[in-house]
């Protein structure tokens, strides 16, 4: 089980994700508004099943009446999916690694355009 609270920071803003609940191998992180939430689940069957994700949820005016706010939210997911065997540890790190380099790559450019609808 991951260290209770989390930490995220987003736009230099780092926010404490307290453990909100937990059951069987799914956990899930959240401040006290439930504006910023973080949750892990593993799923082992003929394949190992991993998923890490934040939602984040926020009040903007709306486009269509913009005296009045409305409720948005978004959610970023990281999914794993491999065999039971074949892949140490280290080799699905070394790999996550990579991804996480390319991303980030020149300032994000890779992420900026992915998020742009490019592909």
């Amino acid at each position: 089980m991951f260290a209770d609270p989390q930490s995220i920071t987003i736009s230099g803003t780092t926010t404490s994700l307290p453990r909100v609940s937990s059951s069987g191998s799914s956990t899930r992180y959240s401040n006290a508004d439930g504006s910023i939430q973080e949750y892990v689940s593993h799923a082992i069957g003929k394949r190992n099943r991993s998923i890490f994700g934040l939602v984040v949820s926020k009040y903007a005016a709306d486009p269509l009446f913009p005296a009045q706010n409305t409720p948005y939210s978004m959610s970023l997911k990281v999914h794993r999916d491999g065999p039971l065997v074949g892949f140490t540890v280290a080799e699905q790190k070394a790999a996550w690694d990579g991804l996480l380099v390319q991303l980030a790559a020149t300032s994000g450019l890779l992420t900026t355009a992915f998020f742009g609808g490019q592909s």
